[in-house]
């Protein structure tokens, strides 16, 4: 009888369980069904329905003249500062993890805790004066460039990046390194024959957390840049709104949908590539 009791309270645990499962599942998948159906719907609305179908949203989005530019910008900010910050965070971490430095582990805590810290609206006050002094010097890098966007980014990304792409290397035996320098290889050629191959998860990880970080990023861009053609699609979203201030909602449910389909593709990619099993390191 007990047995019984038992079996049955685990029975109903399990059916409890799953049912809390499926109510939070549908909970999340709602805004991406409503994000699949709006942009072919002729009239949306915020409830998700089965759509007009009709590809006129498209259209208009189309006629839009700074929504293909301001994917072209974000593409191009994206991979960009993910070039930046996997060069940088790779060198560095390599350095910081072969090289013994007085105080080495001490200056890693304090870099990722000043950019944990020191972001966001707190920091763009500074930045904009920087950016503006450095503009004066070379426009290149100056208000209103893809370039002074790059470098803000980077900076701020890179402490994080430094820090986990860190223990990848740590787990790599010196005993690989050190048959490379018999053989007269340098520490960059060791870096990148020997050690970039074995970290590839990591930086597949620190990659894929860059142009995430960017692509959804607004406040830098925001401030930095002036000129509409020169935005990225975040910047843009609040634009497709109606005189009154209300959301165009066919407008703005397309834009999200194109804007959407670069990251989901990099997902498929990685998660075929990967499957999302990282180790530091070499993979058990």
């Amino acid at each position: 009888m007990n047995e019984s009791r038992l079996l049955a309270r685990k029975v109903a645990a399990r059916i409890v369980f799953y049912a809390l499962v499926s109510v939070l599942s549908m909970f999340f998948a709602l805004p991406m069904l409503w994000l699949l159906t709006a942009p072919f719907d002729s009239s949306p609305t915020y409830a998700v329905s089965v759509p007009s179908w009709t590809l006129d949203n498209f259209a208009e989005i189309g006629r839009n003249p700074y929504a293909v530019s301001s994917l072209v910008a974000s593409v191009v900010l994206a991979v960009a500062t993910m070039l930046i910050v996997v060069a940088g965070a790779a060198l560095s971490s390599y350095a910081l993890s072969r090289v013994r430095i007085p105080g080495r582990d001490a200056l890693l805590y304090v870099l990722l805790l000043l950019s944990s810290v020191v972001t966001g609206t707190a920091a763009m006050v500074p930045i904009f004066l920087l950016v503006t002094q450095l503009g004066q010097v070379d426009e290149r890098v100056g208000i209103d460039s893809w370039a002074a966007v790059v470098l803000v980014m980077s900076g701020g990304l890179l402490p994080a990046a430094i820090f986990m792409l860190k223990d990848f290397v740590d787990s790599i035996p010196r005993s690989y390194e050190e048959s490379a320098r018999v053989f007269g290889a340098s520490p960059l050629r060791t870096l990148k024959d020997i050690v970039a191959p074995l970290i590839s998860p990591g930086l597949a990880t620190i990659a894929v957390w860059t142009i995430v970080n960017v692509w959804g990023n607004f406040l830098v861009p925001f401030i930095l840049l002036r000129d509409p053609e020169k935005q990225p699609a975040a910047v843009l979203v609040r634009t497709l709104y109606t005189e009154g201030g209300q959301p165009n909602l066919a407008l703005l449910s397309t834009f999200s949908l194109l804007y959407s389909v670069p990251v989901v593709l990099m997902y498929l990619y990685v998660s075929r590539r990967y499957g999302f099993r990282f180790h530091g390191g070499i993979k058990s």
